[in-house]
């Protein structure tokens, strides 16, 4: 095993935190850009187990359960670093090896975790400083998950030991198909001299000298002139957006570079037929705040995610299909689903007890396939009787014994396991992307606490998903754009100079772009443009503005899109626009503020721009971008089915067109089915051109044409 003693590179990466260069440097962790994510070969359906948590002896009992029910993978040992390490290095993996041995000999595959986001309490007790300090002095303690300082030298120290013993010891088992690295990692907003010293030094590397720094930033405001890199004033007070964004850049660099860390020291273990990868975080819509998916990604075989959605009477599916979308953009590929709900998800008993209804959970879980998931599982096999999640229930309740969600689980593994050969690795293509930005993320909580960019958002993909507009995701750093039709831009607040001129060539090259209101208003130093307002975008938008205003909601003197008339709003904010060369398509009923157009369409190079200046209801959002997909030809009235159903078109491994039918409601739905002669698979019936399909409530049909 490779060790501090005769290895330079991590030598060299504790003589760097000795020093207080905190940051991890790219040289230390360099790794193989991975490209393309990892084949499967079969789609997997299964959960996280967690053995040691069972109130009494019952492996056995489970796999005999798991079998019944056809579940092929499952999870393991993230939460368990004081079951592996119960004292400083004692290390134990017998109990965890009679739980792979029993997974392997049942035919279960298994992923194991790195169990680094939660630390046992002799680390605690040893090494107080471990726990992290937040902003202003607010302190975590022990007793959660993700309190730990993850630049603390100590911490990172019995991190590495770990992660090489686990890897070490699995990779050499036949079971484990993957390692997932350390669990919905963050920077646990530490705010400690290690993340501190690593910011100063993060600084140096990036703006080289201090005059540069006071230039980006604006520091002459207020008279907070750097000189020296020794006077940087901390996080805690700072008012400045520019010192904000950037710290908020640092937190994701740092996680970032953390996990790329872990990443290594997994590969340099794990056999050529295993992957790596880690659960991205879905719950809070988009968690790019916690650090670059997108880079991330590049050094692991395949993305994942873990998602929870609605159920019930508000079950809609969105959270399934947006999670879906921005995870499998990150490798623009198949991803897995390394948790979702199973029953309830709620931390406490009464809240959030909302297990889904009949039918809702087989819907999810195809849906989640039909997106491009090759994984399916949910958190957890069985529900904790201890602890703070113990009515974040699993498969099986309390009582351990199956119920109406393990039948229906059942039903639907039965049908994954038949229909896998088929579907395994299908490819989506889509001819819309909205565009997402972490800068922007923060840059539009900067500039206004209580604007939500995220939110911005999940409207306009709402937009798309609803009408069943195939959408990817496309980031700052993708260097192009022209695979795709249209292009959404949500308040796009904060971009370089480069990014603004992309999205100009784009649209000059033929492409077509809805910008929401901010974008292009500040430089990527979140400082504003001294230029034209929208600053880089006046010649492709078509118009100039000076002046912007908080509004109530107000409606549109026009009623261009036909919707109903109390839907044909906006609010909340607004910009004086003044076109040029943009063509107006919509003013607002106010004496003063009507005198500005709303949204305006303009014409450049052999392209498009929509700009919206203010904030639109969600049926105005949804009328602009469905109008401009029905202009474009990737909307079609007749043959585009809209919510509740749902239709997703893929290619299969073996190049045939696979159309996914979903029906979200409680009523029985019939379909025209306007695709060439095929199969429905999961009844094995024919179906033919301009034929019909009918779906039960929470019903799927999927259909493989047969040429």
């Amino acid at each position: 095993m490779m060790n501090l003693t005769n290895s330079k590179s991590l030598l060299r990466f504790y003589l760097i935190l000795a020093t207080t260069f905190i940051f991890f440097s790219g040289a230390l962790i360099s790794l193989p850009v991975v490209s393309q994510p990892m084949k499967m070969d079969k789609i997997l359906y299964g959960a996280a187990y967690y053995h040691e948590n069972m109130p009494y002896e019952r492996l056995d009992e489970d796999i005999k359960m798991m079998k019944a029910a056809g579940l092929s993978v499952v999870r393991v040992g993230e939460s368990s670093w004081a079951n592996f390490e119960p004292e400083d290095g004692v290390f134990e993996f017998a109990w965890m090896d009679r739980i792979v041995d029993k997974m392997h000999a049942a035919g279960i595959k298994v992923i194991m975790g790195t169990p680094t986001y939660s630390i046992p309490t002799w680390m605690a007790a040893k090494h107080p400083d471990i726990i992290a300090t937040k902003l202003k002095g607010e302190k975590h303690y022990y007793g959660v998950r993700q309190n730990m300082d993850i630049l603390n030298p100590q911490f990172l120290k019995y991190a590495e030991r770990i992660v090489r013993k686990m890897a070490e010891h699995y990779a050499k088992h036949p079971a484990v198909i993957g390692f997932q690295v350390d669990n919905e990692t963050t920077s646990n907003e530490a705010n400690t001299s290690y993340f501190f010293n690593g910011f100063v030094s993060y600084l140096k590397e990036k703006y080289k000298t201090t005059e540069a720094l006071n230039k980006a930033w604006g520091n002459n405001y207020w008279g907070m002139q750097i000189y020296k890199w020794e006077d940087m004033p901390t996080r805690d007070g700072a008012t400045n957006p520019s010192y904000k964004v950037e710290w908020e850049r640092f937190y994701r660099k740092t996680t970032t570079e953390y996990l790329k860390w872990q990443t290594k020291l997994v590969a340099e273990y794990k056999r050529k037929d295993q992957f790596s990868t880690h659960c991205f975080n879905m719950i809070w819509i988009f968690p790019n705040s916690s650090f670059d998916q997108v880079e991330v990604s590049k050094t692991m075989e395949v993305a994942s995610l873990n998602v929870y959605h609605d159920v019930q009477d508000g079950m809609e599916g969105q959270g399934i299909a947006i999670g879906g979308d921005f995870t499998r953009s990150f490798k623009r590929g198949n991803y897995l689903v390394t948790e979702t709900n199973a029953q309830a998800t709620d931390f406490g008993s009464a809240s959030s007890q909302n297990p889904p209804f009949e039918g809702q959970l087989r819907l999810n879980a195809w849906h989640h396939i039909a997106t491009g998931a090759n994984m399916v599982e949910y958190w957890h096999w069985h529900s904790n009787h201890n602890g703070n999640e113990m009515f974040w229930r699993g498969i099986l309740s309390h009582d351990m014994k199956p119920n109406r969600v393990y039948k229906e689980f059942q039903q639907t593994a039965q049908e994954i396991n038949r229909l896998s050969p088929i579907l395994v690795n299908h490819q989506k293509k889509a001819d819309v992307a909205i565009l997402y930005s972490s800068d922007s993320h923060f840059g539009n909580t900067a500039m206004d606490p209580g604007f939500n960019y995220d939110w911005e958002i999940l409207r306009m993909h709402k937009a798309l998903y609803k009408n069943n507009i195939a959408t990817d995701f496309v980031y700052p750093e993708n260097t192009n754009y022209s695979n795709y039709k249209l292009i959404v831009v949500p308040s796009l607040v904060m971009a370089s100079d480069s990014l603004l001129a992309k999205l100009v060539r784009y649209v000059k090259a033929g492409g077509n772009v809805i910008f929401g209101p901010r974008s292009g208003y500040c430089n990527e130093f979140m400082g504003a443009r001294h230029t034209d307002q929208p600053g880089g975008l006046t010649a492709v938008c078509g118009f100039t503005y000076q002046e912007m205003s908080k509004i109530p909601k107000l409606s549109l003197v026009e009623n261009p899109y036909n919707i109903a008339p109390e839907n044909n709003k906006v609010e909340t904010w607004f910009e004086y626009l003044v076109p040029t060369t943009a063509k107006p398509i919509a003013y607002i009923q106010h004496k003063e503020w009507g005198k500005y157009p709303a949204i305006v369409s303009n014409k450049f190079g052999l392209g498009t721009a929509i700009y919206e200046g203010t904030i639109l209801s969600d049926e105005l959002q949804e009328a602009v971008i469905l109008s401009k997909c029905k202009e474009i030809g990737i909307y079609n009235a007749e043959k585009n089915l809209k919510f509740p159903m749902l239709q997703k078109n893929s290619i299969s491994a073996s190049g045939k067109a696979i159309h996914f039918y979903m029906n979200y409601s409680d009523k029985l739905q019939e379909v025209k089915y306007y695709f060439a002669n095929g199969k429905e698979l999961l009844s094995s019936k024919p179906v033919v051109a301009n034929g019909s399909l009918s779906l039960a409530p929470w019903g799927v049909a999927i259909v493989e044409e047969s040429k």
